[in-house]
């Protein structure tokens, strides 16, 4: 077959590609992925350069909008396989049948790995000398260091990101930038694609390996919950509170359970006026309980001045 054959069947399938995705603006479900993980792809830009735009294609792309099963089955929201992976795994047709893809916690932990695969192999590095609002130029640099196979996946991620305005993320300058967007539906007889509405992006930091947030004025556990994609109770289990705990300015907000000893830095800790067990336990992202057993105390005990606790 000759190349310019070759490349009209490509075009061709890309048009037709552009078609079907164009469909996807009544696409309730790509709607509720975008409300429900722009914020998760807005971190991910601030933090890694990545635009938020291809982020989020990506995601809907790879995970069917959350609704495929390596998604349900795995929070693997990217496709990635298994090479060089260390954490849990899963099994899966894909390109072969029975193949090897990573699994995760929960979706916030998939969209980090998606960061740091880009980020730390070679082949894709050229990508970030490109601005992080120039989207095509992204897809189409994916798709040549070899993300997917498919002939058409550059067309793929722009359409999605055209047609659902992904684009107006990359826009977003900081972790507390309010960004809001409405669908102008008054000039087109087509179905509105909807309307993300504003959010509050919790910059995500690490303390003794563990993922945490610092609450702003307005947070509840709840919201920071559904910001994660995270139950609440599980949340509340991670910084060990109850449910009649409320959510104060300013406090550490742990994304994943904390450990059973602090980091090698941190052997002993000097108990100052005010402090508590439970503020000590969040300080170093341990466990409360771990932190009583460190040091041989009953769980009726309180800190007391001057005292020095055992970290590991």
């Amino acid at each position: 077959m000759n190349k310019n054959r070759v490349f009209v069947y490509m075009l061709f399938f890309a048009l037709m590609h552009n078609i079907n995705v164009l469909a996807q603006k009544t696409n309730q479900t790509y709607l509720n992925y975008i409300e429900r993980f722009s914020s998760l792809a807005v971190i991910q830009q601030n933090e890694y350069g990545i635009p938020a735009s291809i982020t989020l294609a990506q995601g809907l792309l790879e995970s069917g909008a959350g609704q495929g099963e390596l998604a349900k089955k795995s929070n693997n929201h990217f496709g990635i396989k298994c090479s060089d992976w260390q954490g849990d795994k899963v099994y899966f047709d894909d390109d072969a049948k029975n193949e090897c893809f990573r699994k995760y916690d929960d979706v916030l932990a998939s969209y980090e790995d998606h960061s740091l695969f880009l980020k730390n192999r070679s082949r894709y590095s050229f990508l970030f000398d490109l601005s992080a609002t120039d989207y095509e130029s992204w897809a189409h640099g994916l798709k040549k260091a070899g993300y997917a196979t498919d002939p058409t996946y550059a067309y793929k991620l722009i359409s999605i990101i055209d047609n659902y305005e992904l684009h107006k993320f990359d826009l977003v300058k900081s972790v507390t930038e309010v960004l809001k967007t409405e669908e102008d539906t008054s000039s087109t007889d087509q179905a509105p694609i909807g309307k993300i509405d504003a959010y509050t992006v919790h910059k995500v930091l690490k303390n003794n390996q563990v993922r945490y947030v610092v609450s702003q004025k307005g947070d509840t556990y709840s919201g920071i919950a559904d910001e994660f994609d995270l139950d609440e109770m599980k949340l509340r289990f991670y910084n060990e509170v109850d449910e009649n705990r409320i959510l104060d300015e300013n406090m550490i907000v742990y994304l994943k359970s904390k450990k059973n000893k602090a980091s090698r830095k941190n052997l002993t800790h000097t108990i100052e006026i005010g402090e508590t067990m439970y503020g000590i336990s969040q300080h170093y992202a341990i466990k409360l309980e771990k932190l009583y057993l460190l040091n041989s105390m009953s769980f009726d005990q309180g800190a007391k001045l001057g005292q020095i606790l055992k970290l590991r």
